[in-house]
């Protein structure tokens, strides 16, 4: 180890001797600046990523800055969104490749973009030592009014549908809030309510709202799907599923689920005058953990089918069907 050091401080001094005189100086003269530059950023007042807004599963650190700035963490929006983050390097692209798509950008202000452009750079965590990304907290507000004027003219692309779901449901959630929190301003209430009583009835709503939007099957399971059964994917209109894909689900899935399982389902949702998807009728607690261990596991045997019936055969004996016994007497319904 000392020789690997030895070697090491040997190179670095080797190309710091290289350079002319002029060049040294250059460089610590920006390395300086850079110094400078980071003591100058706003520093945080008020907040700390370990009390994060909450909002359904995903954790928004918030922060307020000394000129009163209200700021949210960049990684945070995005999650909160319900985007894939990707590395820190990415997650200011992601943002702007989102809104610049060509369903949204339309929908996008110049003040919007040129917020989500240039991120606010600011000081936070133990003695202000962490330089944090972040975004003016009305942004979130802004980015789901351009997403969902997008999906009210069907301009959004299928895979971005789930970030209008959540869009939504923060919309709503954010109106909650925010008359609650009028009504405790004008009433003088606001100083006696619990410090984290807005953010509570904020978590509370959004959980109970997603619950419909949630994403039960994963895009994996309709991708594979089409391509065993032959079928081009993505299709043309990105809503589109064949009719027949509800039978064989109801055949990969609640038929393997539980025994009786299926039968049960179809006879709430005929009781009910609305009807809907049968996973929804799962108990959350017991029944969608199941579903989405069972779904994990489909998708998996599903990539490594090379057709249907060859998805099928590997299924049989993952997850056999409840009231089945052998396999051979299943060829045709299976074929």
């Amino acid at each position: 180890m000392a020789d690997e050091k030895s070697g090491k401080s040997k190179g670095g001094k080797a190309r710091s001797e290289s350079l002319t005189p002029e060049r040294r100086s250059e460089i610590a003269r920006n390395a300086a600046l850079a110094k400078a530059e980071i003591r100058n950023l706003p520093k945080v007042t008020h907040g700390s990523s370990d009390h994060p807004l909450k909002i359904g599963d995903a954790e928004i650190p918030c922060y307020v800055l000394e000129d009163g700035t209200r700021v949210l963490s960049q990684r945070g929006l995005i999650a909160g969104l319900g985007m894939s983050r990707g590395s820190r390097q990415q997650g200011g692209d992601r943002m702007v490749t989102f809104l610049e798509s060509k369903g949204v950008k339309p929908f996008v202000s110049e003040d919007l973009l040129a917020a989500i452009t240039k991120p606010i750079r600011f000081l936070s965590g133990n003695n202000a030592a962490v330089v944090t990304f972040g975004y003016p907290a009305t942004v979130l507000a802004d980015i789901c009014e351009a997403v969902l004027a997008a999906r009210k003219v069907g301009a959004l692309h299928y895979q971005q549908v789930h970030i209008a779901e959540q869009c939504e449901v923060l919309v709503r959630g954010f109106a909650r809030v925010g008359i609650i929190a009028l009504v405790d301003e004008a009433t003088g209430y606001q100083k006696d309510r619990a410090r984290d009583a807005l953010a509570q009835i904020l978590e509370a709503f959004v959980a109970k709202e997603l619950q419909p939007y949630v994403r039960t099957f994963p895009p994996d399971y309709y991708e594979h799907l089409f391509r065993l059964r032959g079928l081009k994917y993505p299709p043309e209109n990105a809503n589109y599923r064949p009719q027949y894909f509800g039978k064989l689900t109801n055949d990969i899935v609640y038929r393997r689920l539980a025994p009786g399982l299926l039968a049960e389902l179809k006879k709430e949702n005929n009781r009910d005058s609305k009807k809907g998807h049968l996973h929804r009728r799962l108990t959350p607690e017991t029944g969608h953990a199941k579903l989405r261990e069972h779904l994990s596991s489909v998708t998996t045997a599903m990539k490594l089918s090379k057709d249907y019936p060859d998805f099928i055969e590997k299924l049989n004996m993952l997850h056999p069907r409840y009231g089945d016994t052998l396999t051979l007497d299943l060829d045709k319904e299976d074929v």
